[in-house]
């Protein structure tokens, strides 16, 4: 039992490690990281977040992800807001819009390449199955 849960814990780390290397090389391609797109398409999902919201949602630390957003803000990818009390809010500005954009099509065709050995049916059971796993965890 030991081993096939050790085997499966190191295919699905494999998988997400070939994943992750394919798409940072083509994002680079486009202009961007894999880090710097995950921060985009997480501000896009709540536009307005803390950074403590969004490091949860990029899985950072709080500080890591400041440093990223305070390049992403360098860059006009990124503008912070006050927010009440001490909040900074988050939102993109029509730069960041646009390498987002950009993102979104180079993560499909990477996903669609990655994901490719499986048929539709496979791939609707496997997200099932992760999103149980995750669903467990989170709770």
């Amino acid at each position: 039992m030991r081993n096939e849960l050790q085997e499966l814990g190191r295919a699905v780390k494999q998988a997400q490690y070939r994943q992750h290397r394919a798409l940072d090389s083509a994002l680079s391609d486009a202009g961007t990281t894999l880090a710097q797109w995950d921060a985009l398409r997480a501000i896009s999902r709540s536009p307005g977040a803390s950074g403590r919201e969004l490091a949860t949602a990029t899985f950072q630390t709080e500080q890591a992800f400041g440093a990223l957003v305070g390049r992403l803000t360098t860059q006009g990818l990124v503008e912070r807001r006050p927010g009440h009390g001490r909040r900074i809010e988050h939102h993109l500005t029509p730069a960041g819009e646009q390498i987002l954009t950009v993102g979104h099509q180079v993560a499909d065709d990477i996903l669609a390449d990655c994901f490719a050995a499986l048929p539709e049916a496979d791939r609707a059971t496997l997200l099932g199955l992760l999103r149980r796993l995750t669903e467990e965890t989170d709770a």
